[in-house]
């Protein structure tokens, strides 16, 4: 005996304790952090198994049905169990045995009851098993594998020590049962609050509204998105987080086709990166949108009508899960990163239940017969009320007394068109001869006189010709010369003179030509310098920029020369939607017309000519459309600042007629245009 007590050194005995003291603080510790069950398990069992200098052990978590379910590990394949076999299903049962009696066991290795179907322990490793306990309901088992040489009080040490482990342990489960019920809580009034804002408003676009931006605060992703379905086509009505968007943007387009074809199949759609198992033309769909929205995951969910009107509720039910009437679909992103379907689906059902309600009951309400008639009735009722009713009745007199007057009071009956102000005499410069411009004589406002030089042209090729000619002209010339000397020479032989004189008169007739060529070529050349036709202004802006070293050919338009100091006329672009009226204006009036205009340089200054002229076609304007075209004989000295195309607003005064016909005929004639005649 005392050899056996000299064998043991206190020091080390002590320096256990300290160790198996800081292993029981660390659990205490470690049990009041908020952490997750996976983190807190492996963190408490490696603490106990270190404590216990055991083999290994095993924490058994009741998951749902009280069906056990591995939290966490250490050397189970030691301990024989990770394989599956009739020696698992003994130990299976002696950890339901723990669970029904809610105390701890010290199980020998290879023992247990003769009978199969209890549990037993077929490894070789004492076990030790301790219930995790909370409010007195066993959550968990731990399970401690040790070495079967310890002596039989130290086993009962070590499942005292598990025992008060698992006391720690319970003090971690309750906090994460408050927690879970604090949640819980927190999520039933965030569906409260949910379920009071879909079902606030009977309208449809505001039901979606809320829908959108509620689901995605009690969901928690990136967007959440609604489409009702129109037709055979889902629409998106509302996107959370945005009061309005573009219904024809590339992205809701496409969001709008791919909500279409999965309520079309009536399945909902979780796309997450893999698009394997999805039909084509949904898999085309989703590819094409998540190309443009960079969604990581994508969530439809086709939402049903729900129908309580039904006599036979099992089988309205049984119909529905045949043949449902979807109404629309609930669309859930995630952008930013990646969600399991695990984490969304369960609040994705929570929103989906309320959201078919609402939806159903704003769409039904919209859809009754006349619902436009009753709600304004509904509205108007106040109006009847006796603090209300004699203002009522004195709107309805004063609406009367207006529709009286619309058929009753004249007016001025004016037709507006748009135009500008131009000189009377006004003359385009054109080109003569083809050349490019070398010198620009004028600029914009330059006051000119008939024939001043206006620009300078060169042409190469007409200076060629010119100097060739007069080289012609020249040789032709000498020979002709030549010719006469010789044919007065005496000496010279009588057939010899016959033949000079035969040449002579070619060299005549070839000089005669060459002479009028040249003077041809001499004519183009003078009309390479362009010059006024009319004394007057330049008006053309910015001349020496239009035209410098510019190439033009004959018959171009250089610029315009107007006089500013003679008449104006104001040209007037009139739709020809208005010219039945001026016709028939003209016939019981006269042809010249009063017009009232207004110039844009002098807004303040109204003014009146007379109508002197109108086309008798209609043409397109790239400013006015389609229009006639009509001449104005205006004074300039009525306005101030007259400046050549200037814009002008015109009104031809075409009698008096009833006010309400003034100022709705374009209604009336749009009306029978595009209704009557039809009919």
């Amino acid at each position: 005996m005392s050899s056996e007590s000299s064998s043991i050194n206190p020091q080390e005995v002590e320096q256990t304790k300290r160790q198996i003291r800081s292993l029981v603080e660390e659990i205490a510790a470690l049990s009041k952090r908020d952490l997750g069950a996976e983190e807190y398990y492996a963190e408490f069992l490696n603490r106990v198994v270190e404590a216990l200098a055991a083999v290994g052990g095993a924490v058994w978590t009741l998951a749902e049905g009280n069906q056990l379910q591995l939290a966490y590990q250490i050397n189970l394949k030691r301990a024989s169990l990770d394989e599956p076999g009739e020696h698992q299903v003994r130990h299976t049962r002696l950890l339901g045995q723990v669970i029904q009696n809610g105390e701890g066991l010290l199980v020998p290795p290879h023992s247990g009851a003769g009978d199969e179907s209890e549990g037993a322990n077929p490894t070789e490793m004492l076990l030790v098993l301790a219930p995790l306990k909370a409010d007195d309901k066993t959550e968990a088992i731990i399970e401690i594998f040790q070495r079967p040489t310890s002596q039989p009080a130290t086993r009962r040490g070590y499942l005292r020590f598990l025992l008060q482990m698992c006391e720690l342990a319970g003090e971690w489960l309750k906090s994460q049962r408050l927690q879970q019920l604090g949640d819980r809580e927190t999520l039933l009034q965030q569906v409260d609050g949910f379920a009071r804002g879909v079902h606030e408003s009977l309208d449809v676009d505001d039901t979606c509204y809320t829908i959108a931006n509620e689901a995605q605060r009690l969901i928690g992703c990136d967007r959440v998105s609604v489409a009702v379905r129109r037709g055979r086509k889902c629409k998106i009505e509302a996107v959370s987080g945005q009061d309005a968007f573009d219904a024809r943007s590339n992205i809701v387009v496409m969001l709008g086709r791919l909500a279409t074809r999965v309520v079309a199949t009536g399945e909902p759609l979780w796309y997450s990166g893999s698009t394997e198992d999805l039909p084509p033309q949904i898999e085309e769909a989703v590819h094409d949108y998540v190309d443009e929205s960079h969604s990581k995951t994508v969530a439809i969910i086709p939402l049903a009508h729900t129908d309580t009107e039904l006599g036979d509720l099992e089988d309205a039910s049984a119909e529905t899960e045949k043949d449902p009437n979807y109404i629309g679909a609930l669309i859930v992103e995630q952008i930013e990163d990646l969600r399991p379907q695990s984490s969304l689906a369960p609040r994705i059902d929570l929103v989906c239940g309320h959201t078919e309600r609402a939806l159903t009951n704003a769409i039904d309400f919209n859809n009754l017969f006349l619902m436009p008639v009753w709600r304004a009735i509904g509205h108007s009722r106040w109006m009847l009320q006796a603090k209300t009713l004699p203002k009522t009745i004195l709107a309805i007199v004063a609406a009367i007394a207006l529709i009286v007057a619309m058929f009753v009071v004249p007016a001025d009956f004016d037709l507006e068109g748009r135009g500008t102000i131009q000189p009377k005499e006004r003359r385009d410069v054109f080109v003569l001869e083809d050349g490019e411009v070398t010198k620009v004589f004028v600029k914009h406002g330059d006051l000119v006189e008939a024939g001043q030089p206006l620009v300078q042209l060169t042409n190469s090729d007409l200076e060629v010709r010119m100097t060739d000619i007069a080289g012609q002209k020249k040789a032709t010339r000498k020979q002709f010369y030549s010719l006469q000397r010789m044919l007065m020479d005496h000496e010279v032989a009588r057939d010899e003179k016959l033949r000079m004189a035969g040449e002579k008169k070619q060299l005549e007739q070839r000089l005669d030509s060459l002479v009028k060529q040249y003077k041809l070529l001499t004519q183009k050349h003078e009309n390479l310098t362009i010059r006024s036709p009319v004394n007057g202004q330049i008006v053309t802006w910015d001349v020496e920029r239009l035209l410098a070293s510019r190439p033009v050919s004959a018959g171009q338009v250089l610029l315009t020369v107007a006089d500013p100091q003679g008449p104006w006329e104001l040209e007037v672009y009139m739709p020809e939607n208005r010219m039945g009226h001026i016709a028939d204006a003209r016939k019981t009036m006269g042809e010249e017309l009063t017009v009232n205009y207004i110039v844009a340089t002098d807004p303040t200054t109204p003014c009146q000519g007379q109508l002197r002229e109108i086309r008798a076609r209609a043409d397109v304007h790239n400013e006015f459309g389609h229009a006639v075209w009509m001449l104005v004989d205006i004074d300039a000295v009525d306005f101030r600042d007259p400046r050549p195309g200037a814009t002008a607003t015109a009104r031809v005064h075409c009698g008096r007629r009833a006010i309400g016909y003034v100022w709705l005929h374009e209604l009336f004639e749009s009306f029978q245009s595009r209704v009557l005649f039809k009919l």
